[in-house]
């Protein structure tokens, strides 16, 4: 059973990690992108009636993507960065929804949206830092 249990939580770090470098990798040029980057991804606020400060929403959709991909790759303040990652998911998936785009083209936000969102009620797992140095929030 121990063994079992021991590649269940070795299968769990596989996947966070690689969601959390392959989602931290899709923040990375945004991040860098500067305010003019920011500006654009924000205007998908629009969406839900925010008509301002675009460039502020822009660099927080950017930032959550890149450092909450890294916080999610290690298991560090994992269940905060898993639903930071969630909401920047959800506001993803409405942005496609609204531009009538095809499931093609919105089919990552949803998946990484039920990822993001399942992993809030998982954790981080027994292979993270959550674990090893913050047990209480693990």
């Amino acid at each position: 059973m121990k063994r079992k249990n021991d590649l269940l939580q070795l299968g769990w770090l596989i996947l966070r990690f690689g969601i959390g470098i392959s989602i931290f990798l899709h923040g990375l040029p945004k991040i860098t992108g500067g305010a003019e980057t920011w500006a654009m991804v924000g205007s998908t606020m629009s969406n839900f009636g925010i008509d301002s400060g675009h460039t502020f929403w822009g660099f927080l959709a950017a930032f959550v993507e890149a450092v909450g991909g890294i916080l999610f790759a290690f298991g560090l303040f994992f269940r905060p960065a898993a639903l930071m990652l969630t909401g920047t998911m959800v506001v993803a998936l409405i942005t496609h929804l609204s531009a009538g785009d095809s499931f093609m083209q919105y089919g990552h936000a949803l998946d990484l949206l039920i990822v993001f969102a399942g992993s809030v009620l998982i954790g981080a797992g027994k292979y993270s830092i959550d674990n090893k140095f913050l047990p209480k929030i693990a």
